[in-house]
Order: structure tokens, then sequence, then C-alpha cells
């Protein structure tokens, strides 16, 4: 993407001073850190003192700005990786430890034309556009509009202003894949409840070596969606993983993990579109009989029931809480 001022940039992508509207990232002497937007006249107050944002404007980042208490902060641009853990949100995002493994594995290139199912508040939509760039494309689709809202406001916020490359639908991903035209996709990315229900559509709208990536939270979910990535018969043998990051103390010879780590937050699984007619030659055993609930044609069970947020542990998310990321990024709800 460019890194010139006339377009879609990226907070972290703009270069030089610091200017009006720009975000920074304070960071105290305790490793604290606060983000503030600057303003015209305005000032960063803490119990430990205040400055004038007007003190940050024109200087550069890495500089040390101290407030009236002599408390000194530490002052860059945000990375992406700060700005969507601290993002206004209705339902959770998906953590930079994730999206970094999504780019990665699902070899995201620039100009990659991508179909996303479950938008959340924007988080790896951002990441998708940082790595397809102008040229490329993400169909994002969300079922809920609220979501929606909330995602574009984030998403708009990280890149000053609408992406060339994103396009926002809110309905269902398997209508938006039965629209695409077949082999016309590059990559889709799953991150909803029943992914499995939308394999037959991923692999019609897939290029034949075009990769399919799902996450899901739960072993339940995972041992479904690849037997039914199996079962369609058109793709890889399935890859699935998790990834967990531990941060270390590093302070002299004192060096050890820190106490708290980032563990579980969900599954990944990988497959790969064979070509028309081709069978992989892999094959694993299926699970018994009664693994899960079929109905009368022997067809698994398209249950919403059975694949709900609270049949899988998770808390839905309540209608306040969205409320208030939507005004947070400036799209109020229409009461």
């Amino acid at each position: 993407m460019s890194t010139d001022e006339s377009g879609p940039t990226g907070a972290a992508l703009h270069r030089g001073p610091f200017r009006l509207g720009d975000k920074v990232q304070l960071t105290d002497p305790r490793g604290h850190l606060y983000t503030i937007t600057l303003a015209e006249g305005a000032t960063f107050h803490t119990h430990k003192g205040w400055f004038a944002h007007a003190e940050l404007i024109g200087s550069s980042e890495g500089v040390v700005v101290r407030t009236s208490a002599g408390v000194e902060y530490l002052a860059l641009r945000p990375l992406l990786a700060d700005y969507v853990v601290s993002m206004p949100r209705g339902a959770a995002v998906v953590y930079p430890k994730d999206a970094a493994q999504i780019v990665g594995m699902a070899d995201l290139f620039p100009g990659a034309r991508v179909v996303e199912a479950g938008v959340g508040s924007g988080a790896l939509s951002t990441y998708l556009l940082r790595a397809v760039g102008d040229q490329g494309s993400v169909h994002s689709v969300e079922r809920r509009a609220d979501f929606a809202e909330v995602a574009r406001g984030n998403v708009e916020e990280w890149f000053g202003g609408p992406h060339p490359a994103w396009r926002v639908t809110v309905g269902d991903v398997e209508d938006v894949l039965n629209a695409e035209p077949p082999g016309s996709v590059d990559r889709v990315v799953l991150d909803m409840l029943a992914p499995w229900e939308n394999v037959a559509a991923a692999g019609d709208a897939l290029v034949p070596g075009g990769v399919l990536c799902c996450y899901v939270a739960t072993t339940t979910q995972l041992s479904r969606l690849a037997e039914d990535v199996r079962t369609d018969g058109r793709w890889t043998e399935p890859r699935a993983w998790e990834s967990m990051v531990r941060t270390w103390h590093l302070e002299g010879l004192a060096v050890r993990p820190d106490h708290r780590m980032v563990g579980h937050t969900g599954f990944l699984l990988t497959a790969r579109r064979l070509a028309d007619g081709v069978e992989t030659p892999l094959r694993r055993r299926r699970p018994a009989k009664g693994a899960y609930p079929l109905d009368a044609d022997g067809a698994p069970v398209r249950d919403e029931a059975v694949w709900s947020e609270e049949a899988l542990g998770e808390r839905a998310v309540p209608a306040k809480k969205v409320r208030r990321a939507r005004r947070a990024v400036g799209r109020p709800p229409e009461d």
C-alpha cells in the first residue's frame, strides 16, 4: 500500500513528525500504555500530571514528553497489533497472534481476492486489507448489521478513510460465495460458529490451489469441520493447530518467562482446493456412526440449536456493549 498522505495508509504507516489527528501511543515508566488522538488545544491528564498535545505536534516519533509532575512518557505511533486490541468492540477481536498466523499460513499476498466471513469488530479485516493492498480485494460478510457498523468505523479509523479494496455485505456468506464466479476467489477465511456449512460454497468459489482458512474456538467445532472438509472431497488433507504466546521478563540476570501468557484463543484449520475431478490421495478413518447428529438422509444436521454460542460456552454479546462500541467509532445506532 502507498505510504504517502494521499490515500488510506494506516496510522502506523504515516511518516514524519506527529500531526493533528494522529494517534499516539504513550508509554509510562512502568510500561503502561495510553493512546491519544492529537487535537488542537487538547491536553493529556493522569494522576501523574498533564501536558498539552501541542508539545508533540511537529515532533518525531520516539520522543519523550514530560508531564507537569516531571513523569516521562515515550511517544510513538501505535502498531496495528496495538490498535486492534484497544479498538472499540462489539464482538471479540481476532488477536494479533492469530491474525498473523492467518496472514502467513493462508499465504495472503498483494492483489489476492479474499472472501471473509464473520467481521466482528474489524480486527482481522484490517490485517487482510494490509496484506492484499490496494490492488487486491477483501469482501467481508457479517450477519449482524450492528457488528458491521462497528467494523467499518474501526477499519476506516485505522486507514484514515474507506479502503479501496474493501467491501462489506450484511447477509449470509453462502449466498455471497455462490454469487462469485467459479474459481474467482484466491482465499476464503471463515470466523464463525459453523464454518462447515460453507465448505461446499467455498470449494465452488475458490481457484484450484486456493486456500480455505477457518478459525474456531472449540475442539468439537474443529472435529466437525475437519470431517466435513474430508467428506466434501475437493480438498487436501486439512491441517489444524493453535498458537500460544508466552512473553519473557528481561531484567539483568532475571531472565524468565512472564507469569501471565496469552494461551488458547482459537484453533486454525487450513485446506487447499484441488483441481476439478481430482481426489486427494490421503484419506483418514471416519468417526463412528452417531458421532454427529444426522438427518433422515444420513447427512449431518444443520441445527443452529446444536451449534449455538450458548452450546459452545461462548457469551452472547450484550446489545448495550455493541451500542457503546458504535458510538465510540462514530456510527451511533439509529434509535
